[in-house]
Order: C-alpha cells, then structure tokens, then sequence
C-alpha cells in the first residue's frame, strides 16, 4: 500500500480519516495521500484535491437542488483518482457519494476499502449488494453493525469507535481546561452544515436565553467562515462563539444542546447531559420518514437501542420545548443521573481506546 486516494465529505469524517491517517503513518511513513477532505487530514499529509466545505448538501431536497454540482464533483473525482494512480480508494462514510465512487473504482480494478460503514441497517438495506460487489474490505464503527452485516453475508471487522481515541488524543494534549468566570456552560452544538444550522440555531439559543445562571457557548464549523455566524453574534451579544474548540466546550459544558449526528456521540462519551434537536426541510423529513426504518434517531439511543436523551424532531424543535427540557437537566438531579448511568453503559459498549491503531495495522496487513 503506497499510494492512497481518500474520499472524506463531512467534519466527522475529517476527525476520523485524519486519527486513522496518523496511525498509518506512523507504522508505514512512505504512504502518499491524496482526496476529499478538511484541514485535519491535511495536517496529517494529504494532498488535499477538495475541501469538504464544498462537500456537503443535507436532505434529499438539498441534493436535488445541488444535483449539478454533485454530478461535475464524479467526473471530477474520477479524473483525479485516475491521475493519482492510487493502490486503495479510502472511502470514509458519505455513503451516496463513496458507493458510487467504490463501483466505478472496482470497474477500474482498484483496490476499495471502506472505513464507517454505509448504515445500511437504517435505510436503503439494498445497498448491501453494491457493497458485495464492489468493497474489498470494510471497517464499521458501531458494534451492532457487525453481527447486521454478518447476518447479510459480508464480512466486516469491527474494533471499537474512533470517536474514543479522539478523546484519549485530546486530554493527552490538553495543559489547562479553558475556564469561564462564574457561569456554568451550556454548550450549543448546531451541526456543520449552512442548512442545519439556520433552521435550529436562532431557536436553540432564544431557548437559553432564561437560564441567567449559565453561559451559552456555541461550538462553530470549521468548515464555515466566521462571517457566517455575524448575524447570530449581533442578535445574541451574551452568547460566545468558537472555532475549532468543540472538545475545550465539551471538556468545561455543564448541559449541551446538540444537532443529530456524530457530536451526539462525543457529548456523551465526554459526559454531558444534553438534549437532542433534528429539523430538515419539510419535504426531507417525509422522505426520510417514508424510507427510514429505525426508532431513534441519535447515535446514542440507537447504541443503547431505547431512549436515553430526548429527542426534539421537526415541528418539536421550539423555544419552548427545548427550555422545557434544559429546564428537567438542570432542576432534576434524578433525570440528569440517570442519562449519565445509561452513558457509562453505552460507553462499555463501544470498548477502549486504539480503534485507530488497531485498524492501521490490520489495513496494512491486508494490503501486504
């Protein structure tokens, strides 16, 4: 395995893909990189061909309206990988764009690996047949998804979560937890995408405004300039913005407001009581109802397989509902605890830190 084209298309994916990266190299340093993806994986050596800035269209009625763009960003990948000439194709989650990519890359005779599985599990289970034809080799993160795929007849490996090590990572590096004078934190994570954040993030921090006692801290994209939070800065000057800072917020929050998604998982895994929010487009959600076959819809009731943290979804994401259920974590030291029990269980669940590393060694055995 010396030369690697890796396809990343969301932050979470950077996270990963840049951890994953740091592992292979470290064990095999004359890999060339080259792919999608953010600054993190640039850090860690990749010729970065597109930003994940570029990347990332949320719901099916956003995809639609982007269509265009998507279909130049296949041909675009497509010459690019041909170009490199790699011996792997990486692909790194973002399923509706790497599964294609991993068909046309098998039709090339390219090695294909991927690393968080597609979930499949929740939708579009006829997926599994392009996954058979086309991935060599496939990583999954959750520990329920090995048994799924098993049971469908491919063979998966499965090491732990990454989202562990990334943890472990940051308190090794960390000197001094930053600290805010007076106030508890309660952290506002409102997703990476420009869509999410416009539908939640006024409604997410006018439901905070009550709780004089704590200060709110809103944990920013890295992937969206600073210029796109202005108007939020001015219509909510007692709030504080940052950058590139989710695990410092994390590490000091008291309570946290989170976006659906991966950062579900990492206030959990840093313990922080919190409350869910989901809200698509109108014409999204119906599809995703209508095609979607699971009960929840965060990562850390779908690990846990019941109800750990309320889940606020679509017309529910309100001022009002929201200040209801901040209102039961703070006041309700019974609620609060038992969220934190079920974290502990979740966490011994996804096993111990070395995810990455285990999976580097086990992908440069393979390629050998």
């Amino acid at each position: 395995m010396k030369r690697v084209f890796i396809l990343v298309g969301e932050a979470s994916g950077d996270l990963h893909a840049s951890n994953l990266i740091r592992e292979i190299n470290a064990i095999s340093p004359n890999v060339k990189w080259q792919g999608w993806g953010g600054d993190l994986m640039k850090q860690e050596g990749v010729q970065l061909k597109n930003h994940i800035r570029n990347l990332s269209f949320m719901g099916f009625l956003e995809v639609l309206l982007n269509i265009r763009t998507i279909l130049k960003n296949f041909k675009k990948c497509k010459t690019q990988i041909q170009e490199f000439k790699p011996d792997v194709l990486l692909l790194v989650d973002y399923p509706g764009f790497n599964l294609r990519m991993a068909k046309w890359a098998k039709q090339q005779g390219i090695s294909v690996t991927y690393y968080i599985s597609p979930q499949i599990w929740a939708w579009k289970a006829s997926r599994i047949e392009i996954i058979k034809e086309t991935v060599d080799k496939m990583y999954c993160i959750l520990p329920f998804e090995k048994l799924y795929y098993e049971k469908e007849g491919f063979q998966v490996s499965y090491f732990g979560h990454p989202l562990i090590d990334a943890k472990q990572n940051y308190e090794h590096q960390i000197k001094d937890k930053p600290s805010v004078v007076n106030k508890g934190v309660i952290a506002i994570l409102p997703g990476s995408r420009e869509q999410e954040i416009k539908r939640k993030l006024s409604t997410m921090l006018l439901a905070v405004q009550s709780f004089e006692n704590f200060k709110p801290i809103v944990a920013c994209a890295p992937n969206l300039p600073s210029s796109f939070y202005d108007v939020y800065r001015e219509k909510f000057p007692m709030v504080q913005f940052v950058y590139g800072k989710t695990y410092d917020l994390l590490s000091i929050a008291e309570f946290a407001i989170v976006t659906s998604g991966t950062a579900t998982l990492e206030t959990a895994i840093f313990k922080v009581p919190q409350v869910i929010c989901y809200k698509s487009s109108y014409i999204s959600y119906w599809i995703a109802r209508s095609l979607v076959n699971i009960k929840y819809i965060s990562l850390v009731n779908l690990i846990m397989d019941k109800e750990i943290v309320v889940e606020l979804i679509q017309k529910n994401v309100t001022e009002t509902r929201i200040k209801e259920e901040m209102t039961k974590l703070i006041f309700d030291e019974e609620f609060k605890q038992r969220m934190l029990n079920n974290y502990i269980s979740m966490l011994t669940l996804l096993g111990n830190e070395g995810c990455s590393k285990k999976i580097a060694r086990d992908l440069i055995h393979h390629y050998k």
